[in-house]
């Protein structure tokens, strides 16, 4: 008989399941402050368009930030499943819910950082959201969701969340360098964009077989990649060949990666000697 995934030592389950609700409300409030529905002022309208679609070669389009509305759909999904009498003393839950609260308080911190321009604090901000949301991934990789349900308001939303903060985090540090006006070893902003798509490569390669081919990571980071390829080669903004090849091939490398890392492993078969 298999062991019950639930309460295996009492703790404070309902001060976490509290936290993460509250952690959400947060993090969805602060997304009006972001769009400008609510006090704010639009993000790629702070500091001068620092954070603009056109405002360097790897930033992606404005219609590819319409994710944020999945993934704020993600943390009330998650926020009401978590609180439900049946999870809340979930040992997956135990282990994920203060991580996941982090990185929602760490969403609205950036937003918070970007209102008032703090570009370069923004930047240490969502390197530490990078950073949560791979210990996310970590526990999560570890353990099955015990169901489709779990498997979507949990898994799904940090994985779309994880994907496109990795596109997300070098478009903020490009864009903060950009309004610094600096440019370290005077390379120009393609040859950066080239060598900054090639480490979202990298990286999404290294989720693809940490995470034995996410499906759902990989499609957050895709997502913003081809956004990005979209932005350099239409519409009258910031035009570059070089970042839209970089994005396109990054995106083709993160699709067979995934495809790859998804292929059963073949069991090694022993001979009998007869």
């Amino acid at each position: 008989m298999a062991m019950s995934r639930s309460i295996e030592q009492p703790g404070h389950d309902g001060t976490r399941v509290l936290v993460v609700i509250i952690s959400a409300a947060v993090a969805i409030v602060g997304s009006f402050i972001g769009s400008g529905a609510l006090l704010g002022t639009p993000i790629a309208q702070v500091t001068d368009g620092a954070l603009a679609a056109d405002a360097t070669a790897v930033a992606p389009g404005g219609p590819a930030f319409s994710i944020w509305t999945l993934i704020y759909l993600g943390f009330i999904a998650h926020a009401i499943w978590q609180a439900l009498p049946a999870h809340r003393a979930d040992v997956r839950q135990r282990r994920l819910g203060w991580w996941l609260a982090a990185s929602m308080i760490l969403n609205a911190a950036w937003i918070t950082c970007v209102q008032f321009e703090q570009l370069w604090l923004s930047v240490l901000v969502i390197i530490a959201l990078l950073a949560v949301l791979t210990v996310v991934f970590g526990v999560l990789t570890t353990e099955r969701p015990s169901s489709r349900v779990e498997a979507v308001v949990v898994d799904a939303t940090a994985y779309v969340y994880l994907g496109w903060v990795c596109v997300a985090v070098v478009a903020n540090i490009a864009a903060t360098l950009a309004a610094a006006d600096i440019d370290p070893f005077g390379l120009g902003p393609d040859t950066w964009a080239v060598l900054v798509l090639t480490t979202v490569a990298l990286v999404a390669i290294l989720l693809a077989v940490a995470g034995h081919g996410r499906v759902t990571v990989t499609a957050a980071i895709v997502w913003g990649l081809a956004w990005i390829v979209v932005a350099r080669t239409t519409g009258d903004g910031l035009n570059s060949r070089p970042a839209a090849i970089a994005a396109a091939v990054a995106a083709t490398v993160a699709v067979l990666a995934t495809a790859i890392a998804r292929v059963p492993r073949q069991q090694p078969t022993t001979r009998t000697l007869k």
